[in-house]
């Protein structure tokens, strides 16, 4: 498909001709040395002013103010944004030539453009920290113009670009525009540092386990597929980790962890993207009590290193991480937010109480999403605050070991923070002959229709005969968790390039094959 260019477009493509006319390489290959940042001079240069005598600095030009013989322009490299001073005089020193400012730097050089500069840092007569270039290089020509966001003296934007569906789309855009996308990405960093560094100081190892599975398994959730031509047969990208992790414990490991990309065929709203990052760790001789004191000590510690505080502003509500969290079974929450009591209800009784709770059910679903239904339509949007939800009905948890004293119950929570599910976690099932019945009710499921049903896995059901020891195993979904770390109301804005719909300009897979 030909691409149609706007008068800005075909404008620069014009510049670029001439740019090459005149001998200047506009995307050199040679490397251009910088020796210091934007933040870096505005952290340091009024304590040390003889270090910034001789700079090399680079960026991005996003204003130019033209003053005849002399400009002022703003630069923006990866930290922040600088201003910088650029005279004819300084720039070609030989009378008879003045082309690299009178053409180069006045006509050619547009805002997107990629600079170097060679000069020092001066303060203006308005107070402003400034670079005065005496040499500049073109680093790279940006054929298309950006949109265009006012900024005041004090770095407060105006104008800013909103769009969701230009944002995501074009992230390379919204983090060249709006710095604040930038910091969102770099807390999302600090927030899986702070994490890998809180495990491995823990004794944890950290592992890689297959994204391309024979049995999408370790989750109810409808698969991605896809078909491995040399071997003739159907992979799933993976739902969950789960299963391959236990098998390394019971290979003999006592702590293993992974940052997983999980893919999960499924609808996409604010929480949710078919794509995305789970954080699964497992270990052994422990059990779920252990891990909600374990989980309370990271998310505080997460909250402390990137806040320095426990109290995190998410939209309206302040969240508290300092543990301990509340705790309570998911029949008391049912009851308490509903008034009924579904303890000791078959399928039948379920049925009956979401009709009379006006929720949509069908045929195909069991006692277990029953349940599942009921509690998330009327009492999880309710925890705000970090609230363990416990001792979930065993057909709800196919792979998490019985209660040790509630008959019918298994040792689950999942901990719900601003009213959504942020971790699950189990006592780890661990009785092969259990694991086995568990995987063929799953299988009476799907017989009915349940498309989210586990796969049997032979092969895990194979490791567990050898034995796996007791075992605590939790799922934390870093985007979710992010989110409310961010205060960031959609997981498309802690994801740097989110699942779009293709744009009408775009050539299908097929087409092209």
């Amino acid at each position: 498909m030909l691409q149609e260019l706007s008068e800005q477009e075909e404008l620069r493509r014009t510049k670029l001709a001439e740019l090459k006319k005149l001998g200047i390489d506009p995307y050199p290959a040679e490397e251009f040395k910088v020796n210091v940042t934007a933040q870096d001079i505005k952290d340091n240069y009024e304590r040390d002013k003889l270090n910034y005598k001789d700079i090399r600095f680079a960026g991005r030009i996003m204003g130019i103010r033209d003053m005849g013989k002399a400009a002022f322009a703003v630069l923006q490299d990866s930290t922040s944004r600088m201003q910088i001073y650029i005279r004819r005089d300084d720039i070609c020193p030989q009378e008879d030539d003045k082309t690299l400012y009178d053409v180069v730097w006045k006509k050619l050089i547009d805002i997107g453009d990629i600079v170097g500069i060679e000069g020092y840092v001066f303060t203006t007569k308005v107070g402003e920290l400034s670079i005065h270039a005496t040499s500049f290089k073109l680093l790279s020509k940006a054929l298309k113009p950006l949109p265009i966001v006012k900024t005041d003296a004090d770095g407060n934007a105006f104008d800013e670009v909103t769009d969701p569906e230009f944002r995501y789309r074009q992230r390379y855009v919204d983090l060249i525009i709006n710095p604040k996308v930038k910091k969102t990405f770099e807390q999302r960093t600090t927030i899986i540092n702070t994490i890998r560094a809180f495990l491995n100081d823990s004794g944890a190892l950290e592992v890689d386990t297959p994204v391309l599975q024979s049995i999408p398994g370790g989750a109810t959730a409808r698969p991605f597929m896809t078909h491995h031509n040399a071997l003739d047969i159907p992979l799933y990208l993976r739902i969950a980790n789960e299963l391959y992790l236990k098998r390394l414990i019971v290979g003999g490991f006592d702590w293993v962890y992974e940052f997983s990309r999980n893919f999960r065929n499924e609808g996409m709203d604010r929480t949710h993207n078919p794509e995305f990052t789970i954080l699964e760790f497992y270990v052994a001789y422990k059990d779920y009590f252990w891990m909600m004191n374990t989980t309370e000590k990271l998310l505080e510690k997460i909250a402390n290193d990137l806040h320095g505080t426990t109290d995190v502003v998410v939209g309206e509500n302040t969240l508290s991480f300092a543990a301990p969290f509340k705790r309570i079974s998911i029949f008391d929450s049912i009851k308490e937010h509903t008034g009924m009591d579904v303890s000791k209800m078959e399928e039948a009784g379920l049925r009956e109480v979401c009709k009379t709770l006006h929720l949509e059910i069908d045929e195909t679903m069991g006692k277990a999403k029953l349940i599942d239904t009921i509690f998330g339509e009327t009492c999880e949007g309710k925890y705000i605050q970090p609230t363990f939800i416990t001792d979930y009905p065993v057909e709800m948890s196919p792979l998490t070991k019985k209660h040790r004293t509630e008959e019918g119950l298994v040792e689950r929570f999942e901990l719900m923070i601003n009213g959504k599910e942020i971790a699950n976690a189990y006592s780890e099932l661990n009785d092969p002959i259990d694991q086995r019945e568990r995987f063929e009710e799953q299988i009476k499921l799907m017989e009915r229709g349940d498309d989210e049903a586990m796969f049997i896995d032979y092969d895990f059901l194979r490791a567990l005969e050898y034995g796996m020891p007791p075992t605590a195993g939790i799922g934390i979904g870093i985007d979710r968790l992010c989110m409310l770390m961010t205060n960031q109301p959609s997981i498309q804005d802690v994801l740097l390039f989110p699942t779009m719909r293709p744009e009408n300009n775009t050539v299908a897979t097929e087409e092209i094959n």
